[in-house]
């Protein structure tokens, strides 16, 4: 028996060509997408800059419009070409690109609105679809699933740094005073957290030999604290890259040794 060939739906064609990048016609629209993107983008930093808005508002804000008529299109074309579109509608690229519209409509109630279309360069995340990078999907897991190990230690470090400029600060606002600048305990701890940090904008800074010293200190700290997250991070990730994929057949837990041929849980073999 011969099989019957059906020709595929108008909305299959469209499926084929708007959400996937394995056909010319996929991957033409895609850089074509990407390519208005950047250019709105920058459309988008250009009407920031007050010296160039105002000589070319009007072909900026022309632009800028004919960009939000292109994406909201798309975003119609993505919700008609399925089936079942409330999947789409509510996950992750569905709210980015419905985001990346509102923001101009937003323009004609409240003013200001429309730079926040800047977060259509999130849609750029779709170029990974395009060049074939979903093997790097493996390595982006590992990063999350390190931060989430760590997250427990992260914690508790944050909340021993948040208690170190709260003292530094407060002492720092003892020492000197609001006549050197630290007007009260939140300014201070403002000068903890930027000195601490390394950053040391300059804006605030100790006058006394005693405050100079403590400030040293807080410095030669900052530089110590800046390894201890890193070195969070890293020891999972090596943890993770020194450990397979494979699954227990009886508990189902996993992340086992590399040479492991039991469970390390319940001791089943692990094939």
């Amino acid at each position: 028996m011969q099989e019957i060939i059906t020709k595929p739906t108008w909305r299959q064609r469209w499926h084929e060509i708007i959400f996937e990048a394995d056909t010319k016609a996929g991957q033409l629209f895609d850089v074509l997408l990407i390519i208005n993107i950047c250019l709105s983008v920058a459309v988008t930093m250009l009407s920031s800059v007050q010296s160039i808005n105002a000589k070319y508002a009007m072909v900026l804000t022309g632009l800028e419009l004919f960009f939000t008529i292109i994406f909201t299109a798309e975003y119609l074309a993505r919700i008609i070409c399925l089936k079942k579109p409330k999947h789409y509608i509510f996950s992750g690229l569905g709210i980015i690109d419905l985001m990346s519209i509102v923001p101009t409509y937003l323009e004609i109630f409240i003013t200001g609105s429309k730079y926040l279309s800047v977060i259509r360069v999130l849609r750029v995340l779709r170029i990974f679809r395009i060049l074939n990078m979903g093997k790097y999907s493996k390595q982006l897991d590992l990063l999350k699933k390190s931060l989430v190990e760590s997250r427990r230690k992260i914690s508790v470090f944050v909340m021993m740094v948040s208690t170190l400029v709260i003292t530094l600060g407060s002492l720092m606002f003892l020492v000197e005073g609001p006549e050197n600048g630290f007007t009260s305990i939140p300014q201070s701890i403002y000068w903890a957290i930027v000195t601490l940090t390394t950053v040391g904008y300059g804006d605030i800074s100790p006058q006394t030999p005693v405050g100079q010293i403590i400030s040293s200190l807080v410095m030669l700290i900052g530089y110590a604290i800046i390894a201890v997250p890193t070195g969070m991070v890293a020891v999972d990730i090596y943890k993770g890259l020194n450990t397979n994929t494979q699954s227990c057949p009886t508990c189902g837990a996993d992340a086992h040794d590399l040479d492991a041929n039991f469970c390390k849980y319940c001791g089943s073999v692990i094939n």
